[in-house]
């Protein structure tokens, strides 16, 4: 049992109702808010109204999930102080500042670029650096609150908010900035800010239930509260000695680098080869966006049914997601050689529908994972910020990746189609890589078990001479 878990269960909180899931899935909401103001909003204004190269915010982009690789040490630091809320609280008003300042940089790099792109550094750090404390502690939070049964719902739940999220932030601060101006930006950023650090707020009062004391816990469990705390390497060691933890950590790091690859280049992809419009490229994107969200839904619904006590459940369905998305990218691949007669709306349409149901199965297994086994030290926290930080990185270098591979192919070929169906046929194997790790989650405890079998059957020998 670990610190959390065992402090948790002494002080008789009750898991988390459907309520208590929702009023925690506003917080997602809220940092989906933000974080679409700050890689969306800010992007566009940047390369648009300020005239300045694409490279420069994808830069400041893919830094923001850079700084998010130090997940491990926020998620220890809720661990070692049996509360979660404070460091969600502080993550979502670090953040909220670190937009306030980017949208000052952004206005700023005009007059002043050095000065202008130094801010907004300091800037995009302080909102990687909130939304790795924050999105950590959450979901270290709702780990060990959440009943094993209601997990694969309570991650549909949390990730569906955080698009929401994201939807509004993006159409209410798309309407307030027309006609576009440097006030109306930075009264636009402020707001997204205050309301989302007041969501945060709302959302979290009195949902962790008080806070532990050793004094009142029972005998058998007061060691466990006082006992020394693990330092962060030591939790560390700990979760990557662990063979399931360790397996799964590969798994999100994989998984998440094909889904951040496809990312960037699907409406370019749309453009160049299909000669779409950016509106009809828009509308394929909504439309993707919209399987993703039935593919959480599904998921959710039927997590709900099954629930955690059937991990196999959860592993064939991250498995299937994974096979699915490797099929509709070598769909993508394929239509690069047929070309416009190819059914692409379909197409992109089960490329997010498999994208959904792969996330959220993979995200309730890590719920369930996140609690360690018996006797583990390491809490949930540094187990989510150890997966965290594999999936910022992933997301930090498959961006990246996918769309300087397609530049370098379309130099190489001098026409997109060729260089977008290498991307595709890389990325889906990618996929089906993620598939096989998803498939195999589970061997190192089966390797353990037969072990610990021998074991025994050696000492027995041993004890029969």
């Amino acid at each position: 049992m670990t610190a959390i878990s065992a402090t948790s269960h002494s002080n008789g909180v009750k898991p988390l109702g459907c309520v208590g899931i929702i009023r925690l899935g506003l917080v997602q909401s809220a940092l989906g808010a933000v974080a679409a103001l700050a890689t969306s909003t800010l992007n566009r204004v940047m390369v648009v109204e300020a005239g300045m190269p694409a490279a420069l915010p994808a830069a400041l982009i893919a830094w923001h999930y850079v700084v998010q690789l130090s997940r491990p040490r926020w998620g220890h630091g809720s661990d070692v102080g049996h509360r979660r809320t404070p460091w969600i609280i502080g993550g979502v008003g670090v953040m909220a500042i670190g937009a306030i300042i980017a949208a000052d940089a952004t206005l700023m790099i005009g007059s002043s670029p050095v000065l202008g792109f130094l801010m907004a550094l300091a800037a995009f750090s302080m909102i990687g650096a909130g939304m790795g404390a924050s999105g950590t502690s959450l979901l270290a939070l709702l780990a060990t609150r959440v009943a094993p049964e209601r997990r694969p719902a309570a991650a549909s739940t949390t990730w569906l908010l955080m698009i929401v999220g994201i939807v509004i932030s993006a159409s209410i601060s798309g309407a307030l900035l027309q006609p576009f101006s440097a006030q109306r930006l930075a009264l636009v950023a402020s707001g997204v800010a205050a309301v989302a650090f007041l969501v945060t707020l709302l959302a979290v009062w009195d949902a962790e239930g008080p806070a532990p004391q050793a004094s009142e816990a029972p005998a058998d469990e007061t060691a466990v509260v006082s006992a020394p705390k693990p330092s962060l390497r030591e939790a560390m060691a700990e979760v990557w000695a662990d063979p399931m933890a360790k397996r799964f950590t590969i798994f999100v790091f994989v998984s998440m680098l094909a889904y951040s690859a496809q990312q960037l280049i699907l409406e370019p992809f749309e453009g160049l080869v299909f000669g779409l419009s950016p509106g009809q490229s828009a509308q394929l994107t909504g439309l993707q966006h919209g399987g993703e969200l039935i593919g959480m839904i599904l998921v959710g619904l039927l997590g709900a049914r099954f629930g955690d006590r059937k991990s196999l459940f959860m592993r064939r369905w991250t498995t299937g997601g994974c096979i699915g998305s490797a099929l509709a990218l070598g769909g993508l691949a394929l239509a690069c050689l047929v070309g416009p007669t190819w059914p692409v709306a379909p197409t992109v349409f089960v490329l997010g529908f498999a994208n959904g149901v792969f996330a959220i199965s993979a995200i309730g297994s890590m719920m369930g994972l996140a609690n360690g086994k018996a006797g583990a030290t390491a809490g949930a926290g540094v187990r989510m910020g150890v997966w965290g930080a594999a999936q910022a990185g992933a997301f930090a270098i498959g961006g990246f990746l996918g769309a300087i591979g397609v530049d370098l192919l379309r130099h190489t070929f001098h026409q997109p189609a060729p260089a977008f169906l290498c991307v595709f046929i890389v990325e889906a194997g990618v996929f089906l890589a993620s598939a096989i790790l998803a498939s195999r989650l589970d061997q190192p405890a089966v390797a353990a078990r037969s072990l610990n079998a021998a074991s025994l059957v050696e000492r027995s020998d041993v004890a029969i001479v």
